[in-house]
């Protein structure tokens, strides 16, 4: 049995018209297309979307760990003022503040004759209340007068 045309139907046919019972081309080249669009839209949107933690770990920033939550906060939440704010954080240097303080400290130490390093261990224990541990010296009193502060005085 041979499939005829409709006699209504014009003698030259697009291509995208198959025949019945035949597999349907055009569908399943755009099918293909539709797959492939999604996804390379999606990693398009997940690289811009990642573009500020990239960029503070790239340039090694002290700041990365808050640049990554606020993506994070981003992508969940839909709200693309962290997105922004992450941008902003990972474009900006914030000082160190760290490192000029701790050759501070070691310097006091070498001036004070203390092994670099060593000073915190002499501070007495909160808890302690100015009780000096044990390994100290055998003169020094088992308890240290704190210092009392003034009493407020009150203007009447």
């Amino acid at each position: 049995m041979t499939a005829s045309l409709h006699p209504a139907a014009p003698h030259h046919l697009p291509m995208f018209i198959t025949e019945p019972g035949a597999s349907d081309i055009l569908m399943i080249v755009m099918a293909v297309f539709l797959v492939i669009a999604v996804l390379a839209f999606g990693i398009l949107f997940l690289r811009l979307h990642t573009l500020p933690e990239r960029m503070a770990h790239k340039s090694h920033k002290l700041q990365f760990e808050i640049v990554a939550v606020l993506g994070l906060l981003a992508l969940f939440t839909h709200m693309h003022i962290f997105w922004v704010a992450g941008l902003l954080l990972a474009l900006i240097d914030i000082p160190d503040f760290g490192t000029p303080l701790r050759r501070i400290a070691g310097s006091l130490e070498r001036i004070a004759g203390i092994a670099p390093g060593k000073g915190a261990e002499k501070v007495p224990d909160e808890t302690s209340a100015g009780v000096v541990p044990d390994e100290a010296t055998a003169d020094v009193p088992k308890t240290i007068p704190l210092p009392r502060m003034p009493k407020e005085r009150t203007h009447a």
